[in-house]
C-alpha cells in the first residue's frame, strides 16, 4: 500500500512539472505573438501613411507588374 502511495505521489510530480512545462511554452508563444502584433502593427500603420508600389514579376510570362497600394487615410497638415 505504501509502495502505491509512493507510485502515485511521483506520478503526480511528473504531471506537475509536466503542466509548469506546457504553461512556460504557452507564456513563450502568447510573448511571441504579442512581438509579432506589434511589429506586423507598425509595418500597417507605416504603410497606410503612404503610398506604395510593388513590383511583381509574372511567373508565366516573365513580366513585371507593378501594383500600387494607397490608404484611404488622409494626411494630416502641419500646422
Amino acid at each position: 500500500m505504501a509502495v502505491q502511495d509512493k507510485d502515485n505521489s511521483i506520478r503526480l510530480a511528473e504531471q506537475g512539472l509536466e503542466i509548469e512545462q506546457v504553461i512556460k511554452r504557452l507564456d513563450m508563444l502568447n510573448h511571441r505573438l504579442d512581438s509579432m502584433d506589434s511589429v506586423i502593427t507598425s509595418l500597417v500603420e507605416r504603410v497606410m501613411g503612404r503610398p506604395l508600389a510593388m513590383g511583381v514579376t509574372c511567373p508565366k510570362c516573365g513580366e513585371i507588374i507593378q501594383v500600387n497600394i494607397t490608404s484611404s487615410v488622409r494626411s494630416r497638415g502641419k500646422g
